[in-house]
């Protein structure tokens, strides 16, 4: 494609120069409006300096992508309220043999979830469980939070789902669900396995630090933390903290209410008050023996009482019967929280179990090779309709600015092709890229990983993705799918590379930084220290496995 008008070349770059500005550093200084209003700025512009019609424009929205990145996202919040990362988070933590073990846990977690729910969200959850567990265990929180991040974006290279480029690649690639996986996984798998060993190789002296013997009462108190973060555990007493207020006013209400001839004593109200029940009958017990005290009490007033009159005298049983009454509708209450409180144990037992049901059907309808978009989309308000209550409290947990940041950045990036900047850049370096040959694939490599870390992974596999795909396609269909392959395993892994590679890093970074009371910063150069070395290595070695 030759190049257009010099007035379309320089509006269009102008244009595209803002969306990247604005798309790398969200906050700069002289226009502090974010990546979203960034790229619905760059798209506005393209259509104001006429590089695109509004049609154009209009038509460069790829729906297809932001039904799957919309379908996805709604499956992962009701897997979060299903206490689906609560359990990977206790994985975490469970019979754990000291650092090394905890930092493979980490990074294998982190690669597992990642590739089914996608690495924002996993960084998400998983960053604070992290920091708790770097605690309980008195290590320095720097590896592992470097583990979640970087485990993460290479686990997420596994699966069209695993993160936004793969999602673009998968639609336009039309590589199905299964070849997808079967293509990239020998190399996740590796890429996790290595970078696990650099971690442990890197931080050997930190994570051989031994825990202090006086530690270990703060072991068991982070422990409870860890399994009760974020997700209120399924482990409850008896009694709710309701049923339990329900409990003490009906206590005090009996001692209140009681006659002086039928007083019950303010120490066995204290007793009930504040004991654990755990069932009906201790409750009887209970309840038996304050009766008969205060029917010894009684019997010792009537003998004092001689002189006492008839009318007295029968009063006190019809109190005893009043006293009875009240003693049986308490009986019955606890009876019946006792029932509701097992009913709705089943209940939310039933839901996650048809939410993990219904995930499980979305994957193997995307292994089957059915219609992505529509399968995570059909998928999401299954689980709407299942959950069978108001959806707007979930729905409002999606990233609609990150859809809305898609549409402007599918405009912006279509106007800047128009322009036949990226096509000219091409033409240039077509020649020394055939992936037929290893020098081909190291310098279509190495194009990749500096413009995705300068132009951030998604735009570059939207400007080069169709080129690099038609120069392959030239050479056999084969070629064509390792190409877009190669594409998704360098533009993913190239995030690990610096701080700002991938949003998974500026997530955890920002979470570790937001913690309470545990507060970390993983600053821009201890984590580009770390992620050269790991970038280059995990790179090249995936590459020589992709098929």
């Amino acid at each position: 494609m030759a190049l257009a008008s010099s007035v379309k070349v320089v509006l269009g770059s102008i244009a595209f120069a803002i969306f990247w500005v604005l798309a790398v550093f969200p906050a700069v200084p002289f226009l502090p409006v974010g990546r979203t209003a960034g790229s619905l700025l760059g798209g506005m512009l393209m259509v104001i300096f006429q590089v695109l019609t509004p049609d154009q424009a209009y038509a460069a929205i790829d729906l297809q992508i932001l039904g799957l990145l919309f379908g996805t996202m709604v499956v992962s919040v009701y897997l979060e309220r299903a206490d689906m990362f609560k359990y990977l988070g206790k994985l975490l933590s469970w019979k754990s043999r000291g650092a090394k073990d905890l930092i493979c846990r980490v990074c294998l977690i982190s690669a597992i979830s990642s590739a089914f729910f996608t690495n924002d969200t996993s960084c998400v959850v998983l960053t604070e469980f992290v920091l708790k567990i770097a605690r309980q265990h008195n290590l320095p929180p720097h590896p592992f939070l470097l583990a979640l991040a970087s485990s993460a974006n290479i686990g997420s290279a596994a699966t069209p789902i695993g993160n936004p480029q793969n999602l673009v690649i998968a639609i336009q690639s039309k590589i199905s669900f299964g070849k997808f996986l079967i293509g990239i996984l020998p190399a996740m798998i590796m890429g996790v396995i290595v970078n696990t060993l650099l971690l442990i190789c890197m931080y050997w002296k930190l994570l051989s630090i031994e825990k202090d013997e006086e530690d270990v009462a703060v072991e068991v108190i982070a422990e409870e933390e860890v399994n009760s973060h974020r997700f209120s555990p399924a482990t409850m007493s008896h009694f709710t903290s309701l049923n339990s207020q329900e409990w003490n006013s009906s206590l005090e209400v009996m001692a209140v209410q009681s006659s002086p001839s039928m007083s019950i004593p303010m120490g066995h109200v204290e007793n009930l008050r504040n004991r654990s029940i755990p069932c009906e009958n201790e409750i009887q017990a209970v309840l038996s023996g304050t009766l008969e005290s205060a029917r010894i009490s009684n019997a010792s007033k009537e003998a004092a009482n001689d002189v006492s009159s008839q009318v007295k005298e029968e009063t006190i049983p019809s109190k005893r019967i009043s006293s009875m009454d009240r003693l049986r509708d308490v009986l019955s209450v606890l009876s019946s929280v006792g029932k509701d409180d097992l009913t709705r144990r089943w209940k939310k037992m039933l839901w996650k179990s048809c939410v993990y049901l219904v995930t499980i059907g979305m994957l193997i309808a995307l292994l089957v090779g059915l219609n992505m978009s529509w399968t995570a989309i059909t998928a999401a308000l299954a689980l709407v309709v299942l959950d069978f209550r108001d959806a707007r409290p979930s729905l409002e947990k999606v990233s609609y600015s990150l859809l809305v940041f898609f549409c402007g950045m599918f405009i912006t990036v279509e106007g800047f092709n128009k322009t036949g900047i990226p096509s000219t850049l091409w033409d240039f370096m077509e020649p020394y890229s055939k992936i037929d040959h290893v020098s081909g694939i190291a310098i279509l490599a190495v194009v990749i990983l500096v413009m995705s870390n300068l132009a951030s992974n998604v735009p570059t596999v939207l400007l080069l993705g169709a080129r690099v795909a038609a120069s392959a396609a030239a050479i056999s269909a084969a070629d064509e799918k390792k190409a877009w392959l190669i594409l998704a395993w360098v533009s993913t892994v190239a995030g690990n590379l610096s701080l700002l590679g991938s949003a998974a890093n500026l997530i955890v970074c920002e979470q570790a930084r937001r913690g309470p009371q545990l507060g970390y910063t993983l600053s821009f150069w201890s984590h580009l220290k770390f992620g050269v070395p790991s970038t280059l290595i995990v790179t090249a070695i995936g590459l020589t496995l992709i098929r």
